[in-house]
């Protein structure tokens, strides 16, 4: 009998089992898709590392998060510098002096404050995304560059979506481009998925294995779960199904160098029906005589048939969610921990660390 069945091979369930193992206890990982390494699962093809599942940029401020993933990896100085295309038009993100300078046609941080403030003024307190990010960048870089792209990402209108959301997103009255404002940024030099490999060697793993198909026959080979998967339905969705944002990725080979000079190009235009353009050689630039480009597009969640990407914590969702945690807590032998499992948006570095202090707390003879 194992130690730890450990339920998803993602960044959250590796860490615990190389940290498990590392304090001597057995693990058994099982992963439901042919590889290991979840939603940051990257592969090689043409010497470019393509992100399968969206793009993903590694950035912490955190010491003891960056200290702990240099053991596996070593990064490059990407710095991660997209843009937003509307109609044509190119836009710098995140919002700062050069995106405003190009809207409203002047130059100084005042001048951009007092029209945002003059475009706001009717919002005292915000209630929802679009309220905050009005109040946050004006209504005219609302329309532009928020709306049409919030919509088709979350599949809801941005009335229905909570702040928190737009709030992640920086706003700068500086000609900064860094979409980040943490002191350490780059992508692993070899991709992702070797990172997993490190994590996971000497540890048993098992692919394309459904836990839930033999609920039963796993739950009886280890002393403790460790689950990383969907909450509700490990609970067989008893109080409802919780939402989650998905996209659908068409990978493409093109015969040309360059394609769009970015790794990423956000298309803001609610007509079109990507969110965004990836072009996955500017993560790691090398000389190649092709590039890979992946077209991004959100699609409806269906639990068990689409893979959940990020909560949708509104209130609704949120309020059921917390009925599942009420459960998860009082299991005794089962532990949930992770994006999906904790109904909670994770960055990388935040489920690193959150990894991290979850085995110190919760590791069991």
């Amino acid at each position: 009998m194992y130690d730890y069945l450990i339920v998803g091979s993602g960044f959250f369930g590796s860490i615990c089992a190389r940290e498990l193992t590392d304090k001597g206890f057995s693990c058994l990982v099982i992963e439901n898709r042919n590889h290991i390494g979840g939603n940051c699962f990257t592969e090689e093809k043409d010497g470019i590392h393509i992100h399968n599942y969206g793009a993903h940029i590694f950035h912490t401020s955190n010491e003891d998060v960056w200290e702990w993933i240099n053991k596996y990896t070593k990064f490059n100085n990407f710095i991660n510098s997209p843009v937003a295309n509307y109609k044509g038009e190119i836009y710098s993100l995140p919002f700062n002096m050069w995106t405003f300078s190009k809207l409203f046609n002047v130059s100084k941080p005042e001048e951009v404050k007092r029209i945002i403030e003059k475009e706001s003024q009717e919002i005292e307190t915000p209630t929802n995304l679009e309220e905050q990010a009005i109040k946050l960048v004006g209504r005219t870089v609302y329309e532009k560059l928020i709306k049409g792209y919030t919509q088709k990402q979350w599949q809801k209108d941005p009335k229905e979506l909570p702040i928190e959301i737009i709030k992640r997103l920086p706003v700068r009255f500086t000609y900064n481009n860094n979409y980040f404002n943490d002191k350490y940024q780059g992508i692993p030099i070899g991709g992702y998925t070797q990172i997993f490999e490190k994590l996971l060697e000497g540890i048993e793993v098992k692919l394309n294995v459904d836990y839930f198909s033999d609920r039963d026959k796993w739950n009886g080979i280890a002393k403790n779960i460790i689950y990383t998967g969907p909450i509700d339905r490990f609970y067989n969705y008893k109080f409802g199904k919780l939402e989650y944002k998905t996209v659908r990725l068409d990978h493409l080979r093109l015969n040309t160098n360059n394609y769009q000079g970015v790794a990423v190009m956000n298309y803001t235009f609610e007509k079109i029906p990507y969110t965004r353009i990836i072009e996955h050689k500017w993560f790691d630039p090398k000389e190649t005589e092709c590039t890979w480009i992946s077209y991004e597009y959100p699609i409806p969640y269906e639990s068990e048939k689409t893979e959940p990407y990020y909560p949708v914590n509104d209130k609704i969702n949120n309020e059921i969610y917390s009925k599942y945690k009420q459960l998860a807590d009082d299991e005794d032998t089962v532990l949930f921990g992770g994006r999906l499992a904790e109904y909670k948006y994770y960055d990388m570095h935040q489920v690193i660390e959150s990894a991290l202090e979850f085995i110190n707390k919760h590791k069991k003879n």
